[in-house]
């Protein structure tokens, strides 16, 4: 690794995702719910924001300033040209932390959001990073942090250990970081075909290893290899951020705030009788066998009023973002793979089956009277749906139609960039301030649509010259396609279903023009 990396992987780009956690306007709902105060956000940061991505569409899609740094050149050039490309309220630097954390031209934030770095870097950054956050988070700001969390990795940390030490003394000089994790995960798989009583020990860790392999190894370089890697307990993270004064909010993942579906009746009653609440949540992490954290935390936390706090709720407003027909009436949950309840959330969706904006307050004066469904049930399931990604929370319309021509604008350059990466599947989203998932052949058929073919047959064709010029081919029940004109035709199919199912939500909520 180069001197400058400090130990991180940087000679291997990361991978091109967004994050839905790091969209400050989806912290409201997750506040609400807990019975806290959301801030208002007009200023946010994401330190280590790889390629940019989210803190790029976040800009976009928002009337929020925002600020970030990632001390990869490679990446921060790449979010640089995206961030001219929107125009959007966006100053991105390549710095690491200790310098950009002492700047001084940075104002004060009212979000600042870490994806995953934490469980990263070395000690010393991560005191620059709590620091950071005690001096610059305004008072009642919000912070996101994500990490690898104790227990679940505790079976998981020596194979992490293993791969890595192999990678450091067996892999030959100038191998790169593609190639030092390609040659550990062989040797790892050598070694455990050898039936080794660790494996023995530890059942699940085979089944784990063998997804490990399949994934993208740029984002086990980052995940598996850096010099400084470490999970956490939750207790163990309350106590680096205690200097920052901050308190614990809720989980940012909607999911793993709906006890029902995470935990047994005995394990709700014995999280119930624990008074300390950093103490319950990482009892809680044994009870789910938690690997890996998404949170809030606030800097002084203000409950609500009953009142208060359902007038809030109720004026929220949301929007179906999966066409009706295709919203699974299930979801996985700690506790296994739970049924919608049919009588709470079939009206819900009948309701949003039109994609229009409605508030949940619209919706509950309908649920009471002809459905018996209570306030609970139905603020319960919003929150499931907006987990599950199905429903999501709008902004303000004044902010929408701010929004919407830098978000085009951004949303034009991905379409134009998607000609020759293949990683990127995201757009930017005004109704709802975040990403939208699009793939690779969504964004080429919007890019045909920009420049003038107004039929998704011309749209199919055009990404079938895209896919000529390159070589490639359209995947097909998992095999390339055998014929051009076989191509072709898959491209149309796709091209209309785009037409009929997304292209309508995408411009009803600023996407597209």
């Amino acid at each position: 690794m180069p001197e400058w990396s400090a130990g991180y992987v940087a000679d291997i780009g990361y991978t091109y995702g967004t994050y839905p956690e790091l969209n400050p306007h989806r912290l409201r709902l997750a506040f609400l719910s807990a019975r806290l105060t959301p801030p208002a956000v007009t200023t946010a940061c994401e330190l280590g924001f790889g390629q940019g991505l989210s803190v790029n569409i976040h800009a976009a899609a928002s009337n929020v300033a925002w600020h970030g740094t990632d001390f990869n050149p490679a990446q921060a050039g790449f979010a640089q040209e995206l961030a001219a490309a929107s125009g959007a309220d966006v100053a991105l630097h390549d710095e690491a932390f200790a310098q950009f954390c002492s700047r001084t031209d940075l104002p004060e934030f009212d979000f600042i959001g870490l994806h995953g770095i934490f469980s990263w870097i070395s000690d010393e950054n991560r005191r620059v990073v709590v620091d950071f956050i005690r001096r610059k988070l305004k008072v009642g700001g919000v912070l996101y942090i994500s990490y690898n969390t104790q227990p679940g990795w505790a079976a998981m940390a020596p194979v992490r250990d293993l791969l890595n030490e192999y990678a450091t003394t067996m892999t030959p000089a100038g191998a790169g970081s593609a190639g030092r994790v390609g040659q550990s995960i062989a040797f790892a798989e050598r070694l455990f075909a050898t039936a080794p009583t660790f494996l023995t020990a530890n059942p699940r860790v085979a089944s784990r290893f063998a997804k490990l392999k399949d994934q993208n190894h740029a984002y086990l370089a980052h995940e598996y290899f850096n010099r400084d890697w470490m999970p956490y307990s939750f207790s163990q993270m309350a106590g680096w951020l205690e200097p920052a004064k901050l308190d614990y909010a809720c989980s940012a993942h909607y999911l793993d705030n709906i006890d029902p579906i995470n935990l047994t009746a005995e394990q709700r009653q014995l999280l119930g009788e624990i008074a300390d609440p950093v103490f319950a949540q990482t009892v809680r992490d044994y009870m789910v066998n938690q690997s890996f954290r998404r949170d809030y935390w606030v800097k002084g936390a203000r409950r609500l009023g009953a009142i208060e706090r359902d007038e809030q709720l109720l004026r929220t407003r949301i929007v179906l973002t999966t066409p009706r027909a295709d919203v699974p009436m299930k979801a996985a949950g700690r506790a296994g793979e739970v049924r919608l309840q049919a009588k709470v959330y079939e009206p819900l969706l009948d309701f949003l089956a039109d994609q229009e904006a409605h508030t949940i307050g619209a919706f509950l004066e309908v649920a009471r009277e002809r459905h018996g469904l209570t306030s609970p049930q139905v603020v319960q399931a919003v929150t499931m749906l907006v987990g599950m990604g199905h429903v999501a929370t709008l902004q303000e319309e004044a902010v929408i139609a701010h929004a919407g021509p830098q978000a085009r604008r951004l949303n034009q350059r991905l379409c134009e960039l998607a000609m020759s990466n293949t990683e990127l599947q995201w757009l930017a989203l005004p109704g709802t301030g975040g990403a939208f998932p699009a793939d690779r052949f969504h964004l080429l058929f919007l890019l045909a649509r920009m420049r003038g073919a107004r039929e998704p047959e011309a749209w199919a064709s055009f990404a079938h010259q895209v896919l000529v010029r390159q070589g490639q081919r359209l995947m097909i029940d998992g095999k390339p396609a055998e014929t051009d004109g076989h191509q072709l035709d898959r491209l149309v199919s796709r091209a209309l279903e785009f037409r009929d199912k997304t292209l309508p939500l995408l411009a009803r909520l600023g996407a597209v023009g």
